[in-house]
């Protein structure tokens, strides 16, 4: 049976087999995580059953967002061509619903721990953070991650190469604080937001909690361009004297939580029994409807250019984090330790000479310059006095140092763990610690273990490789000069003027 490391292994293999062909520059930022989990490994910061890699989904994410009405089941199931959620007025489901291709026909349902267990896909090892929210909570809920996520199985085409995640109804006043986490988690994975609120509801003031969530902490960040602010229903506003007035509303509940700009969205779902009795109005409605679901259609289809950019930011993001995250703070608990050690054992040895000068000088001890006691004749009177007296002298000092050293790491440690708790540095910083104050590392050594020269010179030839990374995407995706496009890997000449056209 393989190690855990060796699986670890195995499956990045598979990985860099799959992206060979689908995508080049992603199998060179595999190799890039690889570079950086080697340097990882060496200063202790990582275990060899991990790997910086899977803390990220390499498959294109989709996520939904929104209120329980807001329609996203019934959208979702019209854009895969199936029924695969379950649609209504009230909250159908209260769990995060992951939705993957299969070649089965018949849709499956799994347990979250499909998830939690699988670093293919997004919520991997999700189960350590619910434990964690719900210990703080006192909800008993840790060890119940089948309550909060499940996994699906669809045969849509639409799926394939893709991820899409439905949120449970997103009710701000409502909604635990571990609900709240997982949605969080769930934006810094997607690649691709949509936003949904629900045109049937015209007072968006009420919701002031629920859009504060959604819009107002989502505008300030640096992928804000990836959301996607959907008023869905919109069929239901037909039968009022000025339609317009409820997109109004909403376009000023969403101006008040901070959206002024950006792409807002009308729509409703083709397959609702509504009717809209006005022929001139239902033209209207449909025309706009039919605008703008292609154009959030057009956005899912070409979610992997997100992808790709998004894994090359990751990428970044961890070896930056790394060196200014995980390794300065472990050099700085380290010189912390060191001067601690070398502190205490000077100021020690301070008094215990000092200590010693006023004794033996009190007590007669020295003629001139010359320490001449008479306890000392003791020792000399046998052969091995003298040796035996020397050897409990270093016993005493060398185990006073290992104690005074022991003592220093211990008082670093509360400083430690509040700063990996404010900071969250990628890997096991305090693990890193521990290992550099065992008791047969030097502490003369200002350095961590492993991080040498050549760690840096590693970790910044992966900072290069991320400009040339998405530069080669630009060039991919881009053709600023206008120069013919040339055929790429495993595609003829005559396929690529097609996908030009």
């Amino acid at each position: 049976m393989p190690s855990t490391a060796d699986a670890v292994q195995q499956r990045l293999k598979e990985l860099e087999s799959h992206l060979e062909q689908e995508n080049p520059v992603l199998l060179s930022a595999v190799q890039s995580f690889r570079e950086i989990d080697e340097v990882a490994y060496a200063t202790g910061i990582l275990q060899t059953n991990q790997t910086f890699s899977s803390q990220i989904p390499w498959w294109p994410l989709i996520s939904v967002l929104g209120t329980f009405s807001a329609g996203k089941s019934t959208f979702i199931n019209h854009y895969l061509g199936e029924k695969l959620q379950r649609t209504g007025n009230q909250a159908v489901d209260d769990r995060f619903t992951v939705v993957v291709y299969s070649a089965d026909p018949i849709s499956h349902s799994l347990p979250g721990v499909s998830l939690d267990s699988d670093p293919r896909f997004p919520f991997y090892q999700m189960s350590r953070d619910i434990a964690h929210v719900d210990t703080a909570e006192d909800s008993g809920d840790g060890n119940r991650i089948d309550t909060y996520l499940q996994l699906k199985t669809c045969h849509s085409d639409r799926l394939r190469g893709k991820i899409l995640i439905d949120s449970p109804g997103f009710d701000a006043d409502a909604q635990r604080t571990t609900i709240l986490r997982l949605t969080d988690h769930m934006i810094d994975l997607s690649d691709l937001v949509l936003v949904m609120f629900d045109a049937r509801h015209p007072e968006p003031g009420a919701m002031r909690d629920t859009l504060k969530h959604l819009v107002r902490d989502t505008i300030n960040r640096a992928d804000s361009g990836k959301f996607l602010y959907i008023l869905n229903q919109m069929d239901s506003a037909a039968t009022e004297d000025n339609p317009e007035d409820v997109v109004a509303a909403w376009l000023r509940a969403l101006g008040e939580a901070g959206l002024t700009a950006g792409r807002f969205y009308t729509v409703y779902s083709p397959d609702a029994g509504t009717t809209i009795a006005d022929e001139h109005r239902r033209a209207r409605f449909e025309k706009k409807r039919d605008e703008d679901l292609a154009e959030i259609y057009l956005r899912m289809e070409r979610v992997e250019i997100e992808r790709a950019y998004r894994i090359v930011a990751a990428l970044r993001k961890t070896a930056t984090d790394f060196t200014d995250g995980s390794m300065a703070l472990l050099q700085q608990a380290k010189r912390r330790w060191r001067r601690r050690t070398l502190v205490t054992e000077t100021i020690l040895l301070a008094l215990l000479a000092g200590a010693f000068m006023v004794w033996s000088l009190r007590a007669g001890h020295w003629h001139g310059l010359v320490y001449d006691p008479q306890w000392l004749d003791l020792f000399t009177t046998v052969s091995w006095g003298l040796w035996g007296l020397e050897g409990v002298i270093a016993v005493l000092v060398i185990g006073g140092h290992f104690t005074i050293r022991r003592l220093a790491a211990l008082s670093v440690m509360p400083w430690l763990r509040k700063q990996v708790e404010k900071h969250n540095p990628p890997g096991d910083v305090i693990g890193a610690f521990q290992r550099n104050t065992r008791f047969w590392r030097t502490v003369l050594s200002g350095s961590p273990i492993g991080w040498s020269r050549r760690s840096r010179n590693t970790i910044d030839e992966v900072l290069q490789n991320c400009e040339n990374y998405i530069q080669t995407l630009n060039e991919r995706f881009t053709n600023p000069r206008g120069l013919p496009d040339k055929p790429r890997r495993g595609q003829s000449a005559t396929e690529n003027d097609s996908a030009s056209a």
